[in-house]
């Protein structure tokens, strides 16, 4: 896995403070969105986002009812940024 293979979106909450968020692991697929950026999806498939080299997130829908909610952040997941700081380090 290289570091382009996924993402953590983080979304607000509206049960707990304004703090608050939850998050998801998104992992890039073989496809591209309308703006040329691959696409990203979790395991379930429901959530599925085009998402640019520069983080820009743009949420797609996976079916006619979904209600979409905007990410308040995208960031690397800790684990995958430790491992590019160490094999660099090597």
């Amino acid at each position: 896995m290289t570091g382009d293979d996924c993402f953590e979106l983080h979304f607000a909450t509206a049960l707990r403070p304004v703090t608050a968020t939850e998050s998801v692991v998104v992992r890039r697929t073989e496809a591209t969105g309308p703006g040329g950026h691959p696409i990203y999806t979790d395991e379930t498939g429901i959530v599925r986002a085009e998402i640019s080299d520069r983080c820009e997130v743009r949420m797609m829908q996976t079916s006619a009812r979904q209600e979409l909610r905007r990410p308040v952040a995208c960031r690397r997941p800790m684990v995958q940024i430790v491992r590019q700081r160490s094999s660099t380090a090597a």
